[in-house]
């Protein structure tokens, strides 16, 4: 009858602040990525910008969250490997 707590980390078991992260990550990424996506579907980037009102609302977006997303994926990416391997 001795049970762990629940806030206890088993090895290899991924903490409550890294799943957030990837959590929120990914939505993010996952939007700027489309937005790109839109972007060059519609028209792409010429000398003076996109050439549709939905091609500079993309972009503006995609600008945002491709570098934002990136970043919060590496962290938790690498938060969750550092998890892994941490016994507590």
């Amino acid at each position: 009858m001795n049970e762990a707590p629940l806030t206890e980390n088993k090895v290899g078991r991924m903490r409550r602040d890294t799943r957030a992260i990837l959590r929120v990550a990914l939505p993010i990424e996952i939007l700027g990525l489309i937005c790109s996506a839109i972007v060059i579907v519609s028209g792409g980037v010429s000398q003076h910008g996109p050439t549709t009102t939905a091609g500079w609302l993309a972009l503006m977006i995609g600008l945002g969250c491709v570098p934002t997303g990136t970043l919060f994926l590496l962290i938790g990416i690498g938060k969750y490997f550092e998890d892994r391997k941490r016994p507590d």
